[in-house]
């Protein structure tokens, strides 16, 4: 049994507008590149160039250099310098709990994982 409101009824939630909509799926479009949330998952965990990622993800530095801008296009990522090189990180919360909890909810072996005790 749902404890929350029905949706239009008193103490509801708004619905989500036809921009919040379009720009979600645009946002779980980009992610649903598994070489993409693997950068994602890294970038969640500190702050990385372009060669170091390269390295942990097992993939060129041109198809990181690819992945990255579009994740810093969608706002997803912030890059700043550090002398010669480009740092990568994600500054915004939302995001970095968004990527921690489809990881806390995907099983290494890729199954759901179960959840937590209450």
């Amino acid at each position: 049994m749902s404890t929350s409101p029905a949706p239009g009824s008193p103490g509801a939630e708004h619905p989500p507008t036809p921009a919040q909509l379009r720009a979600a799926a645009e946002t779980f479009a980009l992610l649903a590149s598994p070489v993409r949330l693997h950068l994602m998952w890294l970038i969640t965990h500190g702050s990385y160039d372009v060669s170091t990622l390269a390295t942990h993800a097992g993939i060129s530095i041109a198809t990181v250099s690819q992945h990255l801008a579009k994740l810093r296009l969608a706002g997803l990522i912030a890059a700043r310098r550090d002398g010669r090189r480009t740092l990568y990180a994600v500054e915004d919360p939302h995001v970095i709990t968004l990527i921690r909890q489809i990881f806390d909810h995907i099983a290494p072996d890729g199954s759901l994982a179960p959840d937590p005790p209450r």
